[in-house]
């Protein structure tokens, strides 16, 4: 497996990935789109928004999948 901060410089920009970062008190994720990098930062658009993740922070990072189809609602019962 690559060392994280490898595949986040490697990968191409519009990548779906997982960044795991640190955050005070813990760890959280980023699931996104890679939109943007640099020396000391990365940036990943996710559902809500997008989320400025600093290298010295990311303690895991991966390539993932598109995102499922969404399924349609179902009808409600009359």
């Amino acid at each position: 497996m690559s060392h994280p901060l490898q595949l986040l410089s490697s990968v191409p920009l519009g990548t779906r990935v997982v960044v795991r970062y640190r955050i005070p008190g813990g760890t959280t994720d980023a699931l996104g789109t890679l939109e943007a990098r640099d020396s000391a930062s990365c940036t990943v658009a996710t559902r809500t928004g997008s989320v400025m993740v600093k290298l010295d922070d990311v303690q895991l990072a991966k390539a993932v999948p598109p995102p499922p189809p969404r399924r349609e609602r179902r009808a409600t019962p009359a």
